[in-house]
């Protein structure tokens, strides 16, 4: 029997397709019937979270096949723009003044064209500390001259955070389509590694805090977060990352290892995009949120931001490229 890392990337591809496609069709379908029947009001929840996971999936593998036909260029150019519709839905989110215009006009026009420039051009090591030092410095300053020092701390480190959570960390996620293994055309596999490994530590993180006894850890902020149902998230995440190890430059215990940390780390970026709906009195994304201007976008690309950054630099450090 073949070994299916002796694939070609062409086969690779087919092979993928028809997996993935296939799995997340029939289960579109049983979703979908399912969406037919009465439900209990706590099935009813359930049923609601799963569709949206089960949609971020397809958005997710819908941006690999764009990437892959698309070439890393445009690959990049898409991330772009999903980095500054994120960006400016958590500006709505948060409070901001006058005097902040200077900054966030640098964040929005300078810095994240900037910093997908840096990506596209494989300039690893400025990209991995431009935002976190030089536009660090820079917003600030251009705050202070809006000449408005009321809650001056709180408002620029929210325009700081948001930068660094929708730009630099949603940025690494297409430089991953740009690394080098030797030759090998990996970087579009690598995406969709991050983005199923994290999408199912998801998923299986929510059904366990559903099936097993809540003991939440922030009760004030997600009532279903809890250490054991996040270990088994991780758990969930560590089993994908090996079942797709042979597409990857991974071996099957350094997938299990690097996907254990990237679906952690995923889903507390996920438990972090809640607090920061508490805090600025959201409940829902999309219509119903809708005073706000959030669709929910960047409650689906926030465990991304968490945990691409993480996982290229893991990757990079450890096989060196």
């Amino acid at each position: 029997m073949m070994d299916l890392r002796d694939l070609s990337v062409s086969q690779h591809v087919g092979l993928l397709f028809v997996m993935i496609f296939g799995g997340l069709f029939l289960t579109t379908v049983i979703t979908v019937a399912k969406g037919f029947r009465e439900m209990a009001p706590e099935k009813q929840s359930t049923y609601e979270r799963f569709r949206l996971e089960l949609r971020a999936l397809w958005i997710g593998t819908a941006l690999f096949w764009i990437a892959w036909a698309a070439g890393a260029f445009v690959a990049t150019l898409l991330f772009a723009l999903t980095s500054f519709l994120a960006f400016r839905e958590f500006i709505t989110l948060t409070h901001t003044r006058r005097g902040d215009h200077r900054a966030l006009l640098a964040a929005f026009f300078i810095v994240l064209p900037l910093q997908y420039i840096l990506v596209g051009t494989r300039h690893f090591d400025l990209f991995t500390v431009f935002i976190p030092v030089y536009a660090f410095a820079a917003l600030p300053v251009l705050a202070a001259l809006g000449n408005d020092p009321t809650r001056f701390l709180e408002r620029t480190a929210k325009i700081q955070w948001g930068t660094t959570v929708c730009v630099y960390g949603l940025s690494h996620v297409p430089a991953l389509l740009l690394l080098n293994f030797g030759g090998d055309d990996n970087g579009a596999f690598l995406v969709l590694y991050i983005v199923l490994v994290v999408a199912g530590a998801q998923i299986a993180q929510e059904l366990a805090s559903r099936r097993m006894r809540r003991r939440p850890v922030a009760r004030q902020i997600s009532r279903s977060f809890s250490w054991r149902a996040w270990g088994v998230g991780i758990l969930a995440a560590g089993i994908v990352g090996v079942l797709m190890y042979w597409a990857t430059p991974f071996k099957p215990l350094q997938a299990l290892f690097i996907g254990c940390v990237a679906g952690g780390c995923g889903t507390l970026g996920e438990l972090v995009m809640k607090a920061l709906k508490r805090d600025a009195g959201v409940r829902h994304w999309g219509g119903r949120s809708s005073v706000t201007g959030a669709v929910g976008l960047l409650d689906r690309v926030a465990p991304l931001c968490f945990a691409a950054p993480v996982f290229f630099h893991s990757v990079r450090w450890y096989f060196g490229v």
